[in-house]
């Protein structure tokens, strides 16, 4: 553990800053709970994602930034404009090239040819214009209507295109949580088909190679009972409602999917959440990280 030093106030002009010098190796975030003892782990989660502390006078918000023994930590106290979080989704992190959000079931990600109304796009691109009018977000990837969890967009075309390029190579995790129907006997595997989608939408699975695109999810039991189990669901690749296909494929819908031949609605949605997003960052070439919890109602499914 660190013990606290004696916070050295500096003031520049308006600017009131704490000054901190790293005796040890740690984390980020460690090291401030441990420095900032009058300081929640909320309120330095916010002084982070309000770009208000800086190592080595480079700004940082990644709360698990390694830091080596030397180097400077400043705080600035600035009060800085915290924004409205947008309705139906939480900014979770951001950069100048990348935002990510954490979308509410029920929320459309982007507009369809049938759909207009309200969309995670809409309401960011909203969002991000009440700071500049000029400023723009750009779709990368989308999640199901009904799927909560992380998303991410590019905030210029330039971003946008060197991800979507390499896209396969940049995306190094995408984890869902998935509640299904019964007890999954089988602990963990893998599911390979290849998908199609009718005219009616629905897509259909096939086990005939190069039958439509090539679809393979990993799977592993995290918790069950007699009536449901609780999937860590980790996707090879990406394509439309995979995950849905895949679980009725095993004889295991989703909870809530009548699409994909679920009986079961135990909770007022459906029971699929994209919990981990991991990526090389275009730009700077750091890993970054994104996990969200594992909604409640899920759990509760799983309470003794």
């Amino acid at each position: 553990m660190h013990k606290p030093n004696n916070e050295l106030k500096l003031k520049t002009g308006n600017e009131k800053q704490t000054c901190l010098e790293v005796k040890e190796p740690a984390e980020l975030m460690k090291f401030l709970i441990a420095e900032l003892p009058t300081k929640s782990r909320k309120d330095i989660k916010s002084l982070l994602a309000h770009h208000q502390i800086s190592v080595d006078n480079e700004v940082i918000s990644q709360f698990n930034h390694p830091l080596l023994k030397g180097q400077k930590v400043v705080v600035n106290w600035t009060k800085v404009v915290i924004e409205q979080q947008p309705q139906g989704l939480t900014i979770v992190w951001e950069d100048p090239h990348i935002i990510i959000i954490e979308k509410q079931a029920g929320l459309l990600s982007i507009a369809t040819e049938t759909e207009k109304e309200l969309t995670a796009y809409s309401i960011l691109s909203e969002h991000v214009k009440k700071r500049d009018p000029r400023n723009k977000i750009f779709v990368l990837h989308r999640l199901d209507r009904e799927t909560s969890g992380v998303m991410m967009f590019a905030k210029s075309e330039k971003v946008q295109q060197m991800l979507q390029k390499a896209w396969k190579e940049a995306v190094l995790e995408r984890t869902y949580i998935v509640v299904v129907e019964d007890p999954v006997t089988k602990e963990e595997g893998t599911i390979t088909s290849w998908l199609t989608e009718s005219k009616a939408f629905i897509m259909y699975s096939s086990r005939t190679p190069n039958d439509g695109q090539k679809a393979i999810t990993h799977y592993r039991v995290l918790k069950k009972n007699k009536h449901y189990s609780l999937l860590e669901v980790k996707l090879e690749t990406g394509r439309k409602n995979q995950i849905r296909v895949h679980m009725k494929d095993i004889g295991h819908s989703v909870i809530g999917d009548k699409k994909y031949g679920a009986i079961k609605q135990p909770i007022a949605r459906l029971g699929l959440h994209a919990r981990v997003l991991a990526f090389k960052h275009p730009i700077t070439g750091e890993e970054v990280r994104y996990e969200t919890a594992i909604p409640q109602e899920f759990l509760n499914l799983f309470k003794q």
